[in-house]
């Protein structure tokens, strides 16, 4: 028996796996390894090494088909004003960054070939070369020089403005060497040039429409708030990339339809399922659920500047008034991680892994409501389907206040338009934070005092200088430090209620193969359609 699997070439070998492909059944296959020299009693071995090879070895070609949640007529090309899970999907297909950030949270080099700085205020980038655009311009400094000076432009209205502030010199020292000076030193700007936004456009865009960029996809089709298509980019500088020939990309906002789509075959891929449609997927062969719990979460905000949060002991209360195993179960159905009101979520490498999530301790809260003169009141609680999970998890709170005396109001408003009415202009109102690579990013746009999105309007000189330290350092461990004292200072301090860290959860057609978990959120970060193959 052993000479006769010797006697199996690689030539038989990569034969068995191309009948794999091709759907045939382990009858027809072991006959064909008899017929070959091998007897049926290593055939099974042999079936699966094929089968163990079959499954890491990407499989060219195949149109390619997903559904997210989200679209609208506002839907751009620009990466700088990308702000839905449909813009992060065709920005990552039709172009680049100089960063791409891998599974566990570190960047790795994508445009750039390497990224050096001495004292973290100024940064050396040495460009890839022979990397072209779609148009078949080549990539240079120039390019780069222009794509981050885009985000400084009021006029551009990027997303990452305030991010994108710190970088106050720009200069293209040769065609494929950047110098980019920063305000102040910040050690993670390698990795915050891997967020979806800091994508390279060719130096002097102004059309966006034609996504004309260094990418996987060549743009075929773009019809903002209906659909997109891309086509596989023949000169794609990343050898062996794109897997599949195109895909289309288009948006189902009701999850039981986004489901139903997936399940009759009409796309490969669901985005962001909710967990009380997960059960459509119950006994279904040929699926299976991708999730990622990357730091996404919806939190309870109270601003600390209004009533009732400016009464001392009011937000304390809250916290202890707050079943987060229930919220974990019932709420999200077991889909998430719980959480103690740190917006650095496990995923992160300086998640501060000694601070326990509070008891669930309804006699405490209650002595405390008591005590700022509040048990009895009726608050308004503003929710909305908007914050993911928000109205279940605003019902078990209200449920618990129910039975201590304490009137919880939970007021259901439209999702058109919760963004701009109620949150962070609601005294009491819930938020939804999607993940961010760095505790830098996170405090910058939500804890710091000149926050922009600073939900329970928190203020701590000694949280921002410890922001601004911490920023600066090249010590990995002294950082460390640091993001653990300050996620103890916004647990115990901010009006900023975090129970539970979300999963994303992808339902997903078992022809997709490769698909990987990613900290910028589901999909892969929004870039699988460059990394998966379809098994045919």
């Amino acid at each position: 028996m052993n000479d006769k699997i010797t006697n199996w070439t690689r030539s038989d070998n990569a034969m068995v796996e191309t009948a794999i492909r091709r759907g045939a059944t382990r009858r027809e296959l072991l006959h064909m390894m008899l017929a070959g020299g091998v007897a049926m009693s290593a055939g099974g071995l042999v079936l699966g090494r094929a089968g163990k090879a079959l499954a890491a070895t990407p499989v060219s070609g195949g149109a390619l088909k997903a559904a997210g949640w989200s679209s609208s007529t506002a839907d751009t090309l620009d990466p700088a004003k990308a702000s839905l899970s449909t813009d992060y999907v065709r920005c990552c297909a039709f172009y680049n960054r100089l960063t791409y950030i891998q599974s566990d949270g570190t960047p790795r080099m994508e445009l750039a070939e390497s990224i050096e700085s001495g004292d973290a205020k100024v940064w050396t980038i040495k460009l890839r070369s022979g990397v072209t655009f779609h148009d078949g311009k080549p990539l240079t400094a120039d390019d780069v020089v222009f794509s981050m000076k885009r985000h400084l432009d009021p006029a551009v209205g990027s997303k990452v403005a305030k991010i994108a502030k710190q970088m106050t010199g720009f200069k293209a020292v040769d065609k494929l060497t950047v110098e980019i000076t920063l305000e102040n030193p910040n050690a993670d700007l390698p990795t915050i040039l891997g967020m979806h936004h800091f994508m390279i456009v060719a130096d002097g865009t102004t059309d966006f429409s034609k996504g004309n960029g260094t990418g996987a996809f060549v743009r075929e089709v773009f019809e903002p708030g209906v659909r997109s298509i891309g086509l596989k980019n023949k000169n794609y500088w990343k050898a062996n990339h794109p897997n599949v020939d195109s895909f289309e990309f288009f948006a189902i906002s009701e999850d039981n339809a986004r489901i139903n789509a997936l399940l009759s075959g009409d796309i490969h891929l669901a985005a962001a399922i909710n967990p009380r449609s997960v059960r459509l997927m119950d006994g279904k062969d040929g699926f299976f659920l991708s999730k990622t719990t990357s730091g996404n979460y919806t939190d309870l905000n109270i601003r600390l500047d209004m009533s009732p949060g400016d009464k001392k002991g009011f937000v304390e209360g809250m916290k202890y008034l707050i079943n987060r195993e229930q919220i974990q179960k019932s709420a999200l159905r077991g889909f998430a991680e719980i959480g103690n009101d740190q917006p650095i979520s496990p995923a992160n490498f300086y998640h501060n892994a000694d601070l326990k999530p509070k008891a669930f301790d309804p006699e405490k809260a209650k002595f405390l409501f008591q005590k700022a003169g509040l048990l009895g009141q009726s608050i308004p609680v503003i929710a909305s389907d908007a914050a993911n999970s928000a109205i279940d998890m605003a019902m078990i709170v209200q449920a618990a206040g129910a039975e201590i005396g304490m009137k919880l109001d939970v007021q259901r408003v439209p999702s058109d338009g919760y963004w701009d009415n109620y949150w962070l202009k609601a005294p009491i109102h819930f938020g939804n934070i999607n993940p961010r690579p760095t505790p830098d990013i996170l405090f910058s746009l939500l804890y710091a005092s000149d926050a922009p999105w600073n939900e329970s309007q928190y203020k701590s000189e000694k949280f921002d200088r410890m922001l601004i330290e911490a920023r600066g350092s090249l010590d990995q461990a002294k950082r460390r430090e640091i993001y653990n004292e300050m996620q103890v200072m916004v647990s115990e301090e901010a009006g900023t209620i975090i129970p539970a860290y979300l999963s994303n959860v992808d339902a997903v057609s078992s022809k997709v193969k490769g698909l990987e978990s990613n900290p910028l959120g589901g999909m892969m970060g929004y870039s699988f359609p460059e990394y998966i193959w379809l098994e045919s």
